[in-house]
Formats: C-alpha cells, structure tokens, sequence
C-alpha cells in the first residue's frame, strides 16, 4: 500500500482513522469494528462489503 494514499484513507462511515494490517491484508477501524479488504493493492471502502469484527476480538 501506498504510505500516500494510507495517510489520506478514513473510514467511510465515521470519518475515523484507519489501522493497516499488511498480513492481513486489511484497513481495521477501531471503533466500527469493520475490516475493510485490500483487493489487487485497492481498499474496498464500501461498508456492505466490510468484514464486522467480533466483540471478544481485541483490535491493536
């Protein structure tokens, strides 16, 4: 991912920061808890297409 274009990505639901999880391959926001998929090097930053994080799962 592009450290540019992280700099500038938000959550499209609460405008929040993002946490990158390169492994994972995913954009995490804390306080949604929605991971969003990086897909070919592109974010998908549709919330239907979103995965919910469970409430036992500790973000970091």
């Amino acid at each position: 991912m592009d450290s540019r274009l992280l700099d500038i990505l938000v959550c499209p639901l609460c405008k929040g920061p993002l946490i990158y999880k390169k492994d994972d391959k995913e954009l995490i926001c804390k306080p949604d808890r929605l991971a969003f998929a990086i897909k070919d090097g592109i974010p998908v930053m549709l919330a239907d297409e979103a995965r919910r994080i469970s409430d036992e799962v500790e973000i970091k």
